[in-house]
């Protein structure tokens, strides 16, 4: 009897979180090719980047106007979810990178002496990077309001 009574309790709550994962709350995947395309070439165009310039405006600044734009496609790519809340994400995911390199996050992880890690992650701390960052992030949320406009 005791069994039976668990048992009806765990499937209430069974079915209650699944109506709560059904809601449309939920994060939905389906696949963007026209993002993945974009995601693709910026991909393409971070590494050629980060290969052929050493130093300057397009390295230090370009880039990293760019490589928010980059992960805003990625996340496009595969996630149907607001405009507004992916930018918004991706900002907060850059500032998070850029303000960990003042606690000299390469060094805390050893991979101080990893140029990968010190290309994806960098590794000092820019006010001018987070100004990059919200103008790539301003600009994504200007092309998607006249893409919604043109609707």
């Amino acid at each position: 009897m005791i069994k039976y009574r668990l048992h009806l309790i765990l499937q209430k709550i069974i079915m209650r979180n699944e109506v709560l994962l059904n809601s449309q709350n939920q994060m939905k995947i389906k696949f963007n090719k026209t993002y993945f395309l974009l995601f693709i070439t910026l991909l393409i165009t971070e590494v050629l980047i980060a290969k052929f310039l050493t130093t300057g405006f397009i390295r230090h600044t370009f880039g990293d106007y760019l490589v928010v734009i980059l992960l805003y496609t990625f996340f496009k790519s595969f996630l149907l979810i607001k405009p507004f809340k992916v930018a918004i994400s991706v900002l907060l995911f850059a500032f998070l990178i850029e303000f960990l390199q003042l606690c000299n996050l390469l060094k805390w992880l050893g991979l101080q002496n990893n140029t990968l890690a010190k290309l994806i992650l960098g590794s000092t701390f820019h006010i001018s990077d987070l100004v990059a960052y919200t103008l790539g992030i301003i600009t994504i949320l200007i092309i998607e309001h006249k893409r919604n406009q043109l609707q």
